[in-house]
């Protein structure tokens, strides 16, 4: 894949939002990949992505490679004046992520396993559990593995613990593949729209240590998984991507569990490559994803 760079804008509705930002970059020679952008009359708000190639034209090795320093100089006034909130950055510089999980290690395997295979574009330099389940699949990924037990009298102790342990590797990007604890309002302030995770999409119908259970006593047709950005309110953040199963009256637990575990799989990696390819803004409790 050639390097690239990615613009995300929001900023309030105006006309000619599209060209001043496309004209600015056909002006410093950018040669654009991709670019989406969304509107939301209500709150009279902008949404754009832009993707454009930093080896010059069609991303040829040998050609100019675009100023990136240059356009965020050129943009900034412009950012400025249209009052843009707005992020650049580079595919060059790839996010470092740290996984989190407890006992169950579908989630974990198969983010493994698309990031070995390329397809999460990302730095990995640990996993943490409050267990040692995944310590084997951490070895053989060739990944450093911390375990930080967590009890109710360790707690404020165990997020120490954590946020020292993230701050010396530097991560970007925190991703709960079915870790089992609740994180506190002082955690996840350190990291705002950088905690995504992932859990069945029951609730709040079935609560509980086994809304599997309850799902399947109700007799219900279709079960679910839900990835969302983690705000200070538990499972109540910007949600990222859903997706859903019809089951019927032949399915038991254990069909709703398995069908329940690929969903969770599902949602989780789109929602963090998603996130690392920088294809989500959040506003208010909502997410844009561009395509």
């Amino acid at each position: 894949m050639s390097d690239t760079a990615v613009l995300l804008i929001d900023c309030p509705d105006r006309k000619g939002l599209v060209a001043r930002v496309s004209g600015l970059l056909f002006e410093l020679g950018a040669n654009i990949l991709h670019a989406d952008q969304h509107q939301d009359h209500d709150l009279g708000l902008f949404f754009m992505r832009v993707e454009w190639a930093l080896n010059g034209k069609n991303g040829s090795a040998d050609a100019e490679r675009f100023d990136l320093d240059g356009f965020e100089k050129a943009f900034a006034p412009l950012a400025t004046d249209l009052a843009m909130h707005w992020q650049l950055t580079s595919s060059t510089e790839r996010p470092r992520v740290a996984l989190f999980c407890s006992q169950y290690l579908h989630c974990m395997a198969d983010l493994l396993h698309r990031w070995r295979s390329g397809e999460l574009r990302c730095e990995i330099p640990v996993i943490v559990s409050n267990h040692r389940a995944v310590e084997n699949l951490a070895a053989f990924y060739g990944i450093p593995f911390e375990h930080i037990p967590v009890s109710p009298g360790t707690r404020v102790e165990a997020e120490d613990r954590q946020l020292a342990l993230l701050e010396k590797h530097d991560i970007d990007l925190v991703v709960l593949a079915r870790y089992m604890q609740i994180l506190s309002p002082g955690f996840v302030a350190r990291y705002p729209a950088a905690i995504i995770n992932v859990h069945h999409s029951f609730l709040p119908a079935f609560t509980g240590a086994k809304p599997y259970h309850a799902a399947h006593a109700r007799g219900v047709k279709l079960i679910g998984a839900t990835s969302h950005y983690v705000t200070e309110v538990l499972d109540d953040g910007p949600i990222i991507e859903q997706d859903v199963a019809r089951i019927s009256h032949r399915d038991q637990v254990e069909d709703l569990v398995a069908r329940g575990r690929d969903l969770e799989r599902l949602v989780l990696s789109r929602a963090v490559r998603w996130h690392l390819d920088r294809r989500i803004l959040c506003y208010g409790n909502k997410t844009v994803v561009f395509d």
